[in-house]
């Protein structure tokens, strides 16, 4: 039977870095400081970009510095390879195509009555951004409706509806900064004061632990079960929901990340029916963060979405649905664009919801012509179709031949196991320290997972995440990598971890 052990989180326990230190440093005392700014600030943790990135940034600057200066840096490693963060087109993952043409016309309207344009722009993107301008006469230096250009959010309703064969509602569509401020909204939403829970997955993505933070909430961990492939068990929530009210929480939601991330799982529909059924059950509000739904590697899999179930099973569920345009096979992380849907949410609830995105005015208009093109792009039989299916088909064929490679390559590593990489863009390893090797952390002031991820840094250039960052059963250590680098660096990728990780046991073992 699988235990649910307890919520554990990497904290640092060390002195400030140079550059922490830097960061921290007042020219005068005033009446800001570490020690009195708002608590729940300081209590929220971020892990990737946390300890490791700074260190990173460190070395990336001792690089630079003996690069100029024509003199050794002193390193093994003459680069950072950034693996802690979903961030495509910083590894070198290439735009696409017509997304960018579209969005420089729409940028530069110009363009578009210029007589060279049609030597340069493909018409089908010409008339693409047109279409956009029309609708919103502004540009992209104008603020846009608060909810987020009509178009854009039609487009997302025909997406929808297209995705799960159920009607969708321009009007149940909300443009966001990004997947993670239509998340911040609901879970500002739903926290009202210290006693209020949200039950999310263990391992997760820190992004909801750091709001609950931030907004005073109490998190609930139900924990993914490694063995079965991180799988998600309905006796695992119904524990961790019975904890929870038992101590006092007043538990308002359930937050299911599928695709997973940091895991890589994709659910079957069942499981999403079950998940379905246990927030009907308990009155609990369903937060879907799905912004991987277009990343499934497995042959045979499919992603199935929350409202697809929810409205084949005529649910009353209250649902958010989250995705975004950094994600996928477009990967413009950049760009901030995304978007929230609300299934069966009453309509005074979403008058105040309107409202706490229009304090904010409206996100980001680029980001909303991103999502406006990734939800409608080229389609067979237009001129730009071809090309973008090249690359689309490119990328997501790539995405599948990296993360069989670095899966089975991490299981052939000493002291490491892996499960199947079958979505989203990361692996999130077991690693079995030896005693000596956890005493080492120990006397180094580390959690053990940390120490492991900064002797891979110190050794390699290669920058991932302590498992704690994401929670992990007590114990137990992991760190999540992205597969992202190139196709052509994956193997020096793998080379530097194996050789660093073969050594560092070898040492410990010994």
């Amino acid at each position: 039977m699988f235990q649910s052990p307890k919520l554990v989180y990497d904290t640092p326990s060390c002195p400030p870095s140079p550059l922490q230190a830097s960061l921290m440093s007042t020219s005068s005392p005033g009446p800001l400081s570490h020690s009195t700014i708002n608590p729940k600030v300081t209590s929220a943790q971020y892990a990737v970009r946390g300890e490791l990135v700074i260190k990173a940034m460190e070395y990336e600057k001792t690089i630079q510095a003996a690069r100029e200066a024509s003199r050794p840096s002193g390193l093994d490693f003459d680069r950072i390879i950034y693996c802690n963060i979903g961030n495509p087109q910083q590894l070198q993952q290439k735009p696409i195509t017509f997304f960018r043409q579209v969005l420089a016309l729409v940028d530069y309207p110009q363009l578009i009555e210029h007589p060279s344009s049609p030597a340069i722009f493909p018409p089908d993107a010409i008339a693409r951004a047109r279409e956009i301008l029309a609708a919103e006469p502004g540009g992209t230096g104008a603020y846009s409706q608060s909810q987020g250009i009509a178009i854009a959010r039609r487009h997302v309703a025909e997406f929808i509806a297209a995705r799960d064969g159920h009607e969708a509602s321009a009007e149940d569509v909300f443009l966001t900064e990004g997947a993670s401020a239509g998340v911040a909204a609901v879970i500002k939403m739903l926290v009202r004061d210290e006693s209020d829970g949200i039950m999310v997955p263990i391992p997760q993505y820190p992004l909801y632990t750091a709001t609950l933070a931030l907004c005073g909430g109490q998190p609930v961990g139900y924990y993914l079960n490694e063995a079965k492939g991180w799988g998600l068990e309905m006796s695992e929530m119904k524990r961790a929901l019975a904890d929870a009210r038992a101590k006092g929480i007043n538990v308002r939601a359930v937050v299911v990340i599928n695709p997973g991330n940091p895991t890589g799982q994709n659910l079957s529909e069942n499981d999403i029916k079950g998940v379905v059924q246990f927030c009907q059950d308990e009155n609990l509000v369903m937060l879907a963060d799905e912004v991987y739904q277009a990343n499934v590697y497995k042959d045979g899999d499919r992603f199935t979405s929350f409202k697809k179930v929810v409205r084949d099973l005529q649910s009353p569920i209250q649902l958010f649905s989250f995705h975004s345009t950094s994600k996928g096979v477009i990967g413009e992380c950049g760009r901030r664009g995304g978007y929230l849907e609300i299934t069966n949410i009453p309509a005074d609830v979403k008058e105040q919801l309107y409202k706490l995105v229009s304090i904010g005015l409206c996100s980001n208009v680029n980001g909303q012509i991103m999502v406006d093109l990734m939800v409608a792009p080229p389609k067979s039989g237009d001129v730009s179709y071809p090309l973008y299916n090249q690359e689309v088909t490119g990328i997501l064929s790539s995405l599948k031949r990296r993360a069989t490679k670095l899966g089975t390559e991490l299981n052939t590593m000493k002291n490491i196991s892996c499960t199947s990489l079958d979505g989203a863009m990361y692996a999130f390893p077991s690693v079995r320290l030896p005693p000596a090797a956890i005493a080492a952390a120990k006397a180094a002031g580390k959690e053990p997972g940390t120490w492991y991820a900064l002797e891979l840094l110190k050794a390699t250039g290669v920058c991932v995440v302590p498992g704690g960052g994401f929670g992990q059963v007590s114990g137990t250590q992991h760190f999540r990598t992205t597969f992202l680098p190139p196709e052509e660096a994956m193997d020096d990728v793998i080379m530097r971890m194996r050789k660093f990780n073969d050594g560092l046991m070898a040492k410990y073992e010994a």
